[in-house]
């Protein structure tokens, strides 16, 4: 069924200037290990250096490489004293410098001979070789990931400081599916998301549950359209403030926007195609400037075939990644086998006609 749009479009530039208008990054809170993975990282402790003094990297004899100089199995070197025997981890005896292979050194009674050269350094981890002093876990303004989180680990720090935007998700009546994705999807970048569900489609059920309180940003998802029973936007209106209601976008052309209070407020279409459209056209840039992210990570390839597009209107391309190429899937409307084997989306602004084949285009990575 052909969708029913608003009676005029307002430009995705002009929608997003107006969304992003006035908001500022959040504060930085300190969380838990656990709870801070796709966080951004907002600065944090200084770390020691890690490990802190010269360790034993291997299993051996920790002996002096000066003292070894000549020694093999054809011309074995005597030691006046036994060696010492480490294992990975210890640390090193002083004046030691190196590590040697346990089949390297005999011991026969009191006598000891060494079988193998040694260099400085061999076997051996040395101070600051893994973490560096005054390391921090995390770039600012970066997502904190795993191997931030394991030099934490490794440096015993605990807890993490990061900006995480709390959203807060109310769910229309027959867009649970969408709602869900959307919630998955925050989830897994580590979001602070609550969910909360309309008792109909009605404008007075769904304005109940719209409240800003202990959230940065607000989302609605379903009852976006201009049908009998598509109420979101009028409730927004009853409780806050319409910025714009249908967006020079596709997919996503009903999508709107506007405030509950100082909360910025996007409402998402049901159909999950639009959604996730708006959601990396609209919601993204909020989210990025709520948590002071760096700019996302582009991956720039040559097109195996055109994008034609339609000027006035912003388009949305799906794109996989084939042979260093990308592959255009789909161009304004986004089947769902399409989003399943997308690697890449790509934003055509409204003022392009679209992109040659060849034409090397930046597009994002649909996990970021």
């Amino acid at each position: 069924m052909t969708q029913r749009l608003p009676p005029s479009l307002t430009p995705l530039d002009t929608a997003l200037a107006a969304l992003l208008q006035g908001v500022d990054p959040i504060a930085p809170v300190e969380l838990p290990l656990t709870e801070a993975a796709g966080c951004i990282a907002a600065g944090g402790p200084l770390f020691a250096a890690w490990p802190p003094h010269d360790i034993a990297a291997t299993d051996g004899w920790a002996l002096r490489a000066n003292d070894l100089v000549g020694a093999s199995a054809y011309s074995p070197l005597a030691l006046a004293t036994a060696p010492v025997w480490v294992e990975a981890g210890d640390a090193m005896p002083p004046g030691c410098d190196c590590v040697l292979d346990a089949d390297a050194v005999e011991i026969s009674g009191s006598l000891a001979q060494v079988l193998a050269e040694g260099v400085p350094g061999q076997g051996i981890r040395r101070a600051g070789s893994d973490i560096a002093a005054g390391t921090t876990a995390g770039a600012d303004g970066h997502p904190v990931g795993p191997a931030d989180l394991l030099l934490a680990g490794v440096a015993a720090v605990d807890r993490l400081s990061v900006r995480r935007p709390r959203l807060r998700i109310v769910n229309v009546p027959d867009a649970t599916p969408t709602a869900h994705m959307i919630a998955g999807i925050a989830r897994a970048v580590g979001r602070d998301v609550k969910t909360h569900q309309a008792a109909a489609r009605d404008e007075a059920s769904i304005a109940d549950v719209l409240n800003a309180s202990s959230c940065d940003l607000l989302l609605i998802v379903g009852g976006s359209g201009v049908g009998r029973q598509d109420a979101a936007v009028t409730a927004l209106a009853r409780r806050g403030d319409v910025i714009a209601h249908g967006l020079a976008l596709q997919p996503g052309r009903t999508a709107a926007i506007g405030r509950l209070g100082k909360v910025p407020v996007v409402v998402l279409p049901g159909s999950p195609d639009h959604a996730l459209a708006a959601w990396f056209a609209l919601v993204l840039p909020l989210v990025d400037r709520l948590s002071a992210r760096q700019p996302r990570r582009q991956v720039t390839l040559p097109l195996a075939r055109k994008i034609a597009s339609s000027v006035g209107l912003a388009e949305m391309a799906l794109l996989a990644e084939e042979h260093k190429t990308w592959i255009p899937l789909a161009v304004g409307e986004w089947p769902l086998r399409a989003i399943a084997r997308a690697d890449a989306w790509l934003l055509i602004p409204g003022n392009h006609e679209g992109f040659a084949a060849g034409e090397p285009v930046d597009a994002y990575l649909m996990q970021e």
